[in-house]
């Protein structure tokens, strides 16, 4: 497949009152054209910032990307003027946040914040552009799209703004969506919904892509083809769904793994407890950032970083258990 987004050496940190926040702390990943990356982990591990990085919207201050490289199609993104990078945002790239009551307007009807999309980026007529609005929220789902136009977010229900959302984000036609835990605080039917709701969007626009931001295994094990893990702001493990669920290498994503309730087998197991929490922010292990909670731990790991190297093909991971002898990081 073609590269659509690759991400090099990215670092985002805040400077705060307590010292600086190494957010994200030398990022490396790839997207394909076509694919649905997931990218997992705690919270706090640093996938919110990544994906607010590629669209340059780090509020600074007191946050500021300090180096890296996003390349979309073969554009730093980085190195484009603020023009440049809004012409991108929502058109090119779309994101979904993670919280639609928020991310709504209050004051603003449904169908304007829809038509001021299409406005921002194309010079349309106002009647036109409540068309592709009205059809955009009709391919949602939302019933009765011509009067929900112009109703308020508060008429609307979670999962509903949840769509009004992907409705926003997808009108333009992007060549990628990040969706970062797109279904939180929704119940597990209308998250269900949700997700195949953008799958479905997705398949019907060639090429394009999703970076899927959640915590939830399960969630990734259903939509995916490849899952990067996250951790101290740092990626641990990348590979195929597959791959990972069989073969999984890092303890972190043992960890992961072990957490997700199973019914398979003749009795039922035990679910495991990754110990401890993830490390203040302020205070990480200057070695592999896991080494506080890992029970393999053992003499390099609290003083040096292991790389991150292709242990197998197309499954990369970011530990000492590991010979260092396969290709260099990505």
């Amino acid at each position: 497949m073609n590269e659509l987004l690759a991400i090099r050496g990215l670092r985002t940190y805040f400077h705060t009152e307590s010292g600086v926040a190494k957010a994200v702390d030398g990022v490396d990943l790839d997207i394909a054209q076509g694919e649905v990356l997931g990218l997992v982990g705690e919270s706090g591990s640093g996938k919110s910032v990544t994906a607010l990085s590629i669209l340059r919207l780090i509020p600074d201050p007191p946050g500021r990307i300090v180096a890296g490289d996003i390349l979309f199609k073969g554009r730093d993104l980085l190195k484009l003027s603020w023009d440049d990078i809004r012409e991108i945002r929502g058109n090119a790239i779309s994101m979904v946040f993670q919280e639609p009551m928020t991310s709504l307007n209050p004051v603003f009807t449904i169908g304007m914040q829809v038509m001021e999309v299409i406005q921002a980026h194309e010079k349309v007529s106002r009647r036109e552009a409540h068309r592709r609005a009205v059809d955009i929220l009709t391919e949602v789902g939302i019933p009765d799209p011509e009067q929900r136009m112009k109703q308020y977010p508060h008429h609307f229900s979670g999962g509903q703004r949840q769509r009004v959302m992907i409705a926003i984000a997808l009108v333009l036609n992007p060549s990628l969506l990040i969706a970062d835990e797109p279904t939180t605080a929704l119940d597990v039917t209308i998250q269900a919904q949700i997700l195949d709701l953008m799958l479905e969007m997705k398949a019907r626009r060639a090429g394009a892509s999703i970076l899927l931001i959640t915590h939830n295994l399960a969630v990734v094990a259903e939509t995916c083809d490849r899952v990067a893990v996250m951790y101290g702001g740092k990626i641990q493990e990348v590979a195929p769904i597959d791959t990972l669920f069989k073969t999984p290498f890092h303890p972190y994503t043992h960890g992961l793994l072990g957490s997700i309730p199973s019914v398979e087998g003749p009795k039922a197991r035990r679910l495991t407890v990754i110990p401890g929490s993830v490390p203040d922010i302020h205070q990480l292990p200057v070695g592999c950032k896991f080494v506080t909670r890992c029970p393999y731990a053992f003499e390099p790991c609290p003083d040096n970083e292991p790389p991150l190297i292709e242990e197998s093909p197309g499954h990369w991971v970011r530990c000492h258990l590991y010979p260092h002898g396969g290709k260099a990081a990505i």
